[in-house]
This record gives structure tokens, C-alpha cells and sequence, in this order.
């Protein structure tokens, strides 16, 4: 339970205002109340203080606290002790800024399961109360607030049902004239089972963070959009291959990881936990070409130029990024359309998909920018040799610009819709100088990324894919919903001029979740702190069709 940035009230000081003072129009600021005098009921007033923080009500005879302390929805600390309390309303629980709550020396026989709720608290105060030996046993033991909140968290009755369906929000119709496929992309964080902790997600029960309970959620979620392309974050190594790998095989999907950087210096046994990127596609869809992985920390290496910055502070990151290039499979519909012949070779659409998990501690948005524009130069580059290597094999002498092959890039920017990272995918560059760069020596090594083209004029670090955003923050306020955050950090992002958008998948009912006091997730009914994006997009006749003739089962090697 969090304790850092808490710290029990001061000795209470009484400052009585002078008649002269408040004549003269002084006003009072405070967030302290102390009722005292052996109180038997309480003013109805007193909940709409919803600014208090301390309340004592301790050394009284109150009999029962009504429901509407829920109000005080910013109270740290609360002293009922001494009353004749025999039971507490349930919406206590609510209160979850509470750090102390002090009970002691009531008539207390039963606590509320919803106490557990109060993930915060580090003081619980019970002694002198005749409750059950079971509570006590427990609240006696070391660490015992924490082990008696987890107890009652634990068995609390799940509420509320399920959440209501999240809307289908269809942005445009395909034209069927131009059209040459429709197919749907899912982003998902899933929340990596060692980052499940209950330091991290105190307002989640137990059995509800555990990676048994969680991963059944998480794949009904994936089977229940029925991606044709699944983008996923946060892949644990053993679970891609025990667990997801065969679980989507059996759907029709197949697929491909990548872990994070730092298993290649572990022992077996200590990298299976690592976690990674996965892109997964279903089979009768679309056909493997070619993969490639995307180290951070090795390209700042390479690319350090003697910066400083780049090495203490982008190379320490371990992050990766993964991309595949597809052929799409459905050579009647394209057949259909009237798409041309090529050498002789039937032309077939290709399709470049990238996923990629950005670092993500706010306090380094110079090194999520320059992840994001590392990325975006090993797209270029991977697609430029695919072109060239598809070309090659087709016969052709002039291999086609990479820059028309169509992009899909799904991926977990742990940035928001203000940030650097999101105005240099969506603008196309940003500033040398951007304020996120945060005024360290990035320029030399920043002219080396492929996407810029050895440095764009004007002072300004580009890539050449022309992106939009299929969300919006208006339509999703939120992809990342915990007690400390709550923002759009995931994103789904497509070259507009070889892609259109047909259709997204809308947010979860904000009222459900104020409705039923959803303080975060994970929840029972939420198996991730994240929520999955899935959006319908169309490939128009604008991107280039590369004429691929490989035998059946023959991949181009990729560069790993």
C-alpha cells in the first residue's frame, strides 16, 4: 500500500478568527474538522464539506455514520474511535484517498468487506472492538492491515455485473469500386503477469490479478473482436508460446514475438518471464513474407555519435519493436476488382505491419521520441529491402518506392495526444529543438535515422508515411484506466493514403464505470489495466501491388 507521499496530520493548532478580522473580510481556508462533545447525530451539512482531508468525530456517542460520508471523497484521514458504533455503512469503501482510519473502542461486532476497497490505508485502528477471532487473528499479525484489507478484498462479493457491450462506431462505408480488401487490427496491452502486483494494483482482488484468472479474460476479449491482424503488448516469452500461440492457432491465426532486449543476456529460465511484442494474422487472410525486430538500445548504440544523452539515457532502455510484411491472401476479391498483371505475374497486395511498446517513464519524453523516430527509420529501411527483395524475385530492374506500401502501425506509446511522439507520427517531423528532446544533444545522431534522410531542412527530424490516428481522443478519452492514470497512451495508426478507415471500436461506458465506483483496473471484469483497440480499415488501389511469385511455404529471410 502506497505510503510514500503520506504523512500522518500535525498536532492539531486551533486559530480562533478575530471579530475585527472578520469584519474587515478575512476568509478561512481549511481542510481539518473536529466535532467534539460527546455528539449523538451528526448535521446532514457535514457531508457536503467535500473538501476536507482530516476528520475527528473521535471521543463521542455516535450510534451509526450514515452513507453519505461516501461524500467526502478527499479525506486522508478519519477518527471515529470511542463512539458506540456497532456496524459501518458499506460506503466507506468509497473513500479510497484514506491513508488512517481509526475504529478503536466501539461496539464493532462485523466489519464491511468493502473496507478492502481502501487500498490505501496503512493505519487501521481496532482495538477494543468484540470482533470475530478470524478478523482479529489476522489484524494481529505482522503487516496486519494490509493481510486483513487483502482478506476482505478477497471475499467481497463481485459488483457489478458484467459491463455493458462497447459501441461499434462505423466512420464510413467501403467503396466497393476501389476497394481491394476491409480487414480489422486489434491493439492490446494485456498487462505482463510480473507487472501484475498488488503494490501497483491494491484496488484489484487477488485472485482477480492473478495471470490464471486474468489470461481467460484477455483471450475472450481477442476471440470476441476476431481480429484479422492482432497487435499485443506486454507478451509474456513463455506464455507467447504456451499459451497464445497455440490458443490463436486453433482460431486460424498465426504469428510472430519478440522479447525485450534484456533476455538476451539471461538464463532460460529467467527469460521465459521476460515479456515482448506479438502480431498475429489469420492464416486465410493473409501470408507471411518477411519479420523484423527492432532493438532500441542496440540503434542508439550505433547511432551515438558521442552524444551522451543517447547512451546513459535512450541505450539503458530495453524496449523493442516488431513489423511484419503480409501478403494478402484474397486473390479472388483482388481478382475481382480487376487489379493488373505484372511481368506476367499476378499482382498481390502486400501490407506492412508494425507493433511496438515505447518506454514508459514520463520524465523521459526525449527517450520515447527518439524510440518513435528510431522506429519509424527501421520501417523505412525494412521496407525499402523488401521491395527491393520482392522485386528481385519477380524480375523486375526498378524496385517500387517503399513509401507505397501500405502501414499499419499498433502500439503502446505510453504518450498522450499532446506529446512529441504523437505530433511527430501524425505531422510528419518535429523540431530539432522540440521541448520533449528536453534541450540534450540529440542532433548529430538524429540526422543518421533513415527516415529523415540524413536531415531535413529547416531544423526539423521527419519520416516520409503520411499517418493518421484511427482514434481520437474525443471518441477515446482513455486506453490506460488505473487509480493514479487515466489517459490515451495506446494507438492505432494507418498511411492515409494507401488505407482508409471504415469503423473503431468505441470506449467502455464511462457511467458504468462511475456507476458502480470502478476505482481501476485490472477488475474481475477488466482482465488489463488496458483497453483493447480494434479498428476496420480498407486497402485502396493507391498502394503499390508488388508482383510476388514464391514458391508455397518459401519465405524472404528476415532480418533478426
Amino acid at each position: 500500500m502506497p505510503k510514500e507521499d503520506y504523512e500522518p496530520p500535525d498536532q492539531r493548532r486551533v486559530t480562533i478568527m478575530s471579530l475585527e478580522e472578520h469584519a474587515n473580510g478575512k476568509r478561512s481556508h481549511w481542510a481539518e474538522l473536529e466535532i467534539t462533545g460527546r455528539v449523538k447525530s451528526l448535521s446532514m451539512s457535514l457531508w457536503s464539506l467535500t473538501h476536507l482531508t482530516t476528520l475527528h468525530l473521535n471521543d463521542n456517542n455516535l450510534s451509526r455514520i450514515p452513507p453519505d460520508i461516501s461524500r467526502l471523497q478527499n479525506l486522508s484521514f478519519l477518527d471515529l474511535s470511542s463512539n458506540k458504533l456497532r456496524s459501518l455503512p458499506a460506503e466507506i469503501g468509497t473513500i479510497v484517498t484514506l491513508r488512517e482510519l481509526l475504529l478503536n473502542h466501539n461496539l464493532l461486532r462485523v466489519l464491511p468487506f468493502e473496507l478492502g476497497k481502501l487500498f490505501q490505508l496503512h493505519k487501521l485502528g481496532l482495538k477494543g472492538n468484540p470482533l470475530p477471532q478470524e478478523i482479529l487473528g489476522l489484524y494481529h499479525e505482522h503487516d496486519g492491515t494490509r493481510k486483513l484489507l487483502t482478506f476482505m478484498l478477497d471475499n467481497l462479493a463481485v459488483q457489478p455485473e458484467q459491463p455493458p457491450s462497447r459501441p461499434w462506431i462505423p466512420l464510413a462505408n467501403p467503396d466497393r469500386s476501389q476497394t481491394t480488401a476491409v480487414f480489422t487490427v486489434m491493439s492490446y496491452n494485456v498487462l505482463c503477469d510480473k507487472y501484475a502486483t498488488r503494490q501497483l494494483y491494491g484496488y484489484c482482488p487477488s485472485w482477480a490479478l492473478s495471470w490464471e484468472y486474468r489470461k481467460k479474460g484477455i483471450m475472450q476479449e481477442i476471440l470476441h473482436c476476431s481480429a484479422d491482424i492482432i497487435s499485443l503488448q506486454e507478451v509474456e516469452t513463455e506464455q507467447f508460446y504456451n499459451f497464445f500461440l497455440p490458443e490463436l492457432k486453433v482460431n486460424g491465426y498465426n504469428g510472430i514475438f519478440s522479447s525485450k532486449s534484456r533476455a538476451r543476456t539471461m538464463m532460460e529460465h529467467e527469460r521465459k518471464y521476460v515479456d515482448g511484442c506479438a502480431v498475429f494474422f489469420k492464416t486465410n487472410r493473409f501470408m507471411l513474407v518477411k519479420e523484423h525486430l527492432v532493438e532500441f538500445n542496440q540503434l542508439a548504440m550505433a547511432h551515438s555519435e558521442g552524444s551522451e544523452a543517447m547512451l546513459n539515457r535512450v541505450m539503458t532502455k530495453d524496449n523493442i519493436g516488431v513489423a511484419v510484411l503480409l501478403e494478402v491472401k484474397d486473390i479472388n476479391f483482388l481478382q475481382n476488382q480487376g487489379m493488373p498483371l505484372v511481368n506476367g505475374l499476378e499482382g498481390r497486395q502486400t501490407l506492412l505491419v508494425a507493433n511496438a511498446h515505447i518506454h514508459w517513464d514520463p520524465e523521459f519524453s526525449d527517450v520515447k521520441l527518439i524510440q518513435t523516430m528510431m522506429f519509424l527509420s527501421e520501417l523505412k529501411t525494412f521496407a525499402e529491402e523488401a521491395s527491393r527483395s520482392l522485386c528481385r524475385v519477380a524480375g523486375l530492374q526498378h524496385p517500387i518506392d517503399s513509401i507505397h506500401i501500405p502501414l499499419v502501425l499498433c502500439a503502446d506509446l505510453n504518450s498522450l495526444p499532446d506529446s512529441g511522439v504523437v505530433e511527430y507520427l501524425s505531422a510528419g517531423g518535429v523540431s530539432e529543438n522540440h521541448k520533449d528532446l528536453k534541450e540534450l544533444a540529440y542532433n548529430k545522431c538524429l540526422t543518421n535515422f533513415n527516415c529523415n534522410g540524413k536531415g531535413a531542412p529547416g531544423g526539423f527530424i521527419t519520416h516520409p508515411f503520411k499517418l493518421n490516428s484511427a482514434y481520437e481522443s474525443d471518441i477515446m478519452p482513455y486506453t490506460n484506466y488505473t487509480y493514479d492514470f487515466k489517459g490515451m497512451i495506446d494507438y492505432i495508426f494507418f498511411s492515409k493514403p494507401h488505407i482508409g478507415l471504415l469503423g473503431v471500436l468505441g470506449p467502455l461506458d464511462p457511467h458504468w464505470l462511475d456507476e458502480n465506483s470502478i476505482t481501476g483496473c485490472p477488475h474481475p471484469h477488466i482482465p488489463s489495466d488496458h483497453f483493447s483497440l480494434l479498428a476496420e480499415l480498407e486497402l485502396l488501389p493507391s498502394s503499390t501491388f508488388l508482383p510476388i511469385a514464391l514458391p508455397n511455404g518459401i519465405h524472404l529471410p528476415g532480418r533478426r
